[in-house]
């Protein structure tokens, strides 16, 4: 496995499958797929702060932090986001992807990094307890999708 510093040219494969999680799971309570254009948006802006990882040089996973809320009293958190393929699960992909993001946190001094998860992705929840966050709290019916509410998971780490 390798991880590394997203490129431009990661966006198409990120997108291809980044656009099945967010079309077709709960996984996100987003509704717009993320186009090439829109993945290569964000790692421009992002840059240090979106990692990649490749096995057998395809992209099968991502991690990414941006900001957690606006203002200034904010600058030191940070909300992540991690999406690994199907093929990368269970590989130790993710572990490695969030360390390589708590890392690269610490550098742009960052203290405490933020995840929100679906309540319905019990998995989700388990990876980040395995990586150390805990939750902090539970917001009954804040998302909707699929025609349904759902609950969603606040989990922070300090780094």
């Amino acid at each position: 496995m390798i991880l590394r510093q997203a490129e431009a040219r990661d966006a198409a494969e990120i997108s291809a499958f980044w656009a099945p999680m967010i079309r077709d799971t709960i996984i996100t309570f987003s509704t717009e797929e993320k186009t090439a254009a829109d993945v290569a948006a964000m790692i421009e802006q992002r840059g240090a702060a979106f990692i990649v990882a490749e096995l057998d040089g395809q992209v099968v996973g991502f991690a990414t932090f941006g900001t957690f809320r606006n203002g200034p009293g904010y600058r030191h958190s940070a909300e992540l986001t991690i999406i690994l393929s199907d093929q990368a699960r269970g590989k130790g992909v993710g572990r490695s992807l969030i360390a390589a993001l708590e890392e690269a946190a610490r550098g742009q001094g960052i203290h405490v990094l933020v995840s929100g998860v679906s309540a319905e992705n019990s998995g989700a929840v388990a990876f980040h307890n395995a990586c150390g966050f805990v939750e902090t709290g539970r917001m009954p019916e804040v998302g909707r999708k699929f025609g349904r509410w759902h609950d969603l998971v606040l989990m922070q780490k300090t780094v």
